[in-house]
């Protein structure tokens, strides 16, 4: 297959998962910010969530002042903002368009039609009226992009570019979504968090959460409904339900998050995914990209989230994010068009 056609379909497919994530890392943030709080708490929500996604200086760039309608105008409809949905599902579009030949009709057709329907979705003020419903919208049809092409393409090299910026796109927004809330407590609050958990959480959290949540104003009420978010924002409250009970602990989350690999979305996951995609189009360049990608995926599979605490939740995604963007660049050097500058 030609670099510049292995491009397009790679990007294609990041963008498409980078649309879907920053809606659900929005979708989370807006649900927690609702929570009973300061404002000064709501905020830094917000603030940690563009951190994270480091694009907090170009927010100050353009908006004075912090509030949730500027924040949401500006990751979904700024075609300024490169990750903004507007401009991730225009590029997947524009990606799809350059390799027509290389895609089905069916999957061509879902991409230019997401990208026309958005617009007209953003013009008759869907997100203003019904922001979650907008961001069930933009799921729905990144669920539908992945459904199309499994479903209609020949599983050769074109298939599994795609699948391999699929599953690299989502270890990074996985561990996105999970380091706003461990970069919010920091590493020594999330060392005693595990450490209070392995004690006795599990007797408390059984008795109180087995009822419902604790009564506003307990220590542990915002968290049970942060955690509850942060669980549907992946789409895993049901699995962790079924995992876990109903006991819903910060330990349990990353550990499910993270280290299990039948959790469809969980860094264990698309890790092996990636890893798997790797193997099926090796060439002669690719092998120390898949051998760091090897490393990382025996790393989550072998690991314990105690191992994790320990080294600290926040340091360990920050480290995380580090290396995936490093397999990422492998994965441009070995088989794609080099950048000149990072998408």
């Amino acid at each position: 297959m030609l670099s510049r056609t292995a491009d397009h379909l790679f990007w294609m497919a990041r963008y498409i998962e980078r649309a879907e994530n920053t809606a659900r890392m929005l979708d989370v943030t807006l649900t927690t910010s609702l929570l009973p709080q300061s404002p000064r708490q709501a905020e830094l929500g917000w603030r940690a969530m563009l951190g994270i996604s480091e694009l907090q200086p170009s927010y100050d760039a353009v908006h004075p002042t912090m509030s949730a309608p500027l924040v949401l105008d500006f990751m979904v409809r700024d075609p300024d903002n490169s990750s903004s949905i507007y401009s991730c599902l225009q590029a997947a579009r524009e990606n799809a368009r350059a390799v027509r030949g290389a895609l089905t009709t069916d999957v061509w057709e879902t991409h230019n039609y997401t990208w026309l329907q958005l617009q007209t979705q953003l013009r008759d003020g869907l997100l203003e009226r019904d922001p979650k419903q907008f961001f069930e919208w933009v799921k729905f049809r990144s669920h539908l992009s992945r459904g199309v092409t499994i479903g209609t393409m020949l599983q050769d090299e074109a298939f599994y570019f795609i699948r391999l910026g699929t599953f690299l796109e989502r270890a990074d927004n996985t561990a996105r979504i999970l380091d706003v809330k461990f970069h919010e407590l920091g590493d020594g609050q999330s060392q005693r968090d595990g450490q209070s958990q392995r004690d006795d959480q599990s007797q408390r959290d059984g008795q109180s959460q087995r009822n419902g949540p604790e009564q506003p104003g307990s220590p542990h009420y915002l968290d049970y409904y942060y955690w509850a978010a942060v669980l549907r924002s992946v789409s895993a409250f049901e699995i962790y339900r079924r995992v876990y009970r109903d006991v819903i602990t910060p330990l349990r989350v990353a550990e499910l998050l993270i280290l299990r690999p039948d959790m469809p979305r969980s860094l264990a996951a698309s890790v092996n995914e990636v890893c798997g995609t790797l193997e099926r189009v090796k060439n002669d360049r690719s092998g120390e990209t898949a051998r760091r990608a090897g490393l990382l995926g025996a790393e989550l599979r072998f690991g314990r989230i105690e191992d994790l605490l320990a080294r600290g939740m926040h340091a360990f995604l920050t480290g995380f994010l580090e290396r995936v963007n490093d397999i990422g660049q492998g994965i441009s050097q070995d088989f794609l068009v080099p950048l000149e500058t990072p998408q």
